[in-house]
């Protein structure tokens, strides 16, 4: 939501070029993103518009250290990659608070199958993974449910790919003492209105100084909106007029400098908005471009808009231990075959928060 309302702003600052077509492709869109603001209820999916051979041929362009390449079934997982979202509030969208919120979903597919779900519907968060299929991604892999021992309650199910829940009230109390000890980090902080209203402002300038908008019509009711702008200088222009602001950004936040970015590609990059009876359906990102002498046949980005459906909480979710989870309950449980030892899970970077 944050999102949609700051690209709302940036994008709006197109009309400030002047032009009759900037001046109309700015209002279009502003109108479009503020109609996303009036929906109770919205869905996204984003789509990685690319294949395996392109993902290894950028990867052999980055120069990895040796048994550092990407795997082939990582490629293959992450070119088929599809994020869905949805979301249900009692408020319009841009006037919802998080006590607003019916409830959210998003979940994670690969080409053969989901990946990761999750839902957070009242004081309880839903959440199931397929574990062998992210270890095998991973080149890590997982022990087997059949290993744990009789303690582990719901983690079986965990690596079972069932449905498992959490209470978000009680994960938000361990994490607070985790933190008062020493033994959890604490959430990273958020922007503060002032400094939003700084970063649409220095964005809008930007946006409408150096991207060109181009509007073309359709079949009932369809109109696209085309910007276009050169990567390099939109970037070095981006994080130049944000450096100065830097210092009221959340801490580990750095910005690359102009030095950083001389060396990327100036080539011009197109995002195309699809309006259908003035509503944003459709943006598609096309960034081959940008892979200069990689042998890359298509890398793009697509989002599609649309009407939210309800999140429900799916039956027999086995309820797991804060104190378990959060005292890593893996580090030094033992395994009916052998120790799980943490070392095992070294260099695996899992996650600090959340699941």
């Amino acid at each position: 939501m944050t999102a949609a309302a700051v690209a709302a702003a940036v994008l709006a600052g197109s009309a400030a070029c002047g032009t009759v077509e900037q001046l109309s492709a700015g209002k279009k869109l502003d109108r479009a993103f503020d109609k996303l603001g009036e929906k109770k209820s919205l869905s996204i999916e984003l789509d990685l518009d690319t294949d395996a051979a392109s993902l290894k041929a950028l990867d052999a362009k980055s120069e990895p250290a040796p048994g550092e390449e990407i795997p082939d079934e990582a490629a293959e997982m992450i070119s088929g990659a599809k994020i869905t979202f949805t979301v249900q509030s009692k408020k319009p969208i841009s006037e919802s608070g998080e006590k607003d919120l019916v409830g959210m979903a998003m979940k994670v597919s690969g080409p053969d199958g989901d990946l990761t779900e999750y839902r957070l519907i009242g004081d309880y968060a839903y959440v199931r993974a397929d574990v062998k299929a992210l270890g095998k991604m991973a080149g890590s892999p997982v022990p087997s449910a059949d290993d744990l021992p009789p303690e582990a309650g719901a983690m079986k199910d965990v690596l079972e790919g069932k449905w498992v829940k959490f209470n978000t009230k009680e994960m938000e109390k361990a994490a607070a003492e985790g933190e008062e000890s020493g033994g959890v980090p604490a959430p990273d902080p958020s922007l503060d209105a002032k400094t939003q209203k700084k970063l649409v402002k220095a964005l809008r300038d930007v946006i409408a100084r150096e991207v060109k908008f181009r509007t073309s019509g359709g079949e009932d009711g369809t109109e696209h909106i085309t910007a276009t702008a050169p990567f390099r200088t939109l970037a070095t222009e981006l994080f130049g007029r944000l450096r100065p602001l830097e210092k009221d950004l959340p801490p580990g936040m750095e910005l690359p400098t102009a030095k950083d970015l001389k060396d990327a590609p100036n080539t011009k990059v197109t995002a195309d908005f699809t309006l259908k009876n003035g509503e944003l359906t459709e943006v598609d990102v096309d960034l081959a471009k940008l892979a200069e002498s990689a042998e890359v046949k298509k890398l793009g980005l697509t989002l599609r808009l649309g009407k939210g459906t309800r999140p429900t909480a799916p039956a027999g979710a086995a309820e797991l231990d804060m104190d378990e989870l959060m005292s890593g309950f893996f580090a030094g449980a033992a395994m009916g075959g052998g120790e799980f030892a943490e070392s095992d899970l070294a260099g695996q970077d899992l996650p600090e928060d959340g699941f």
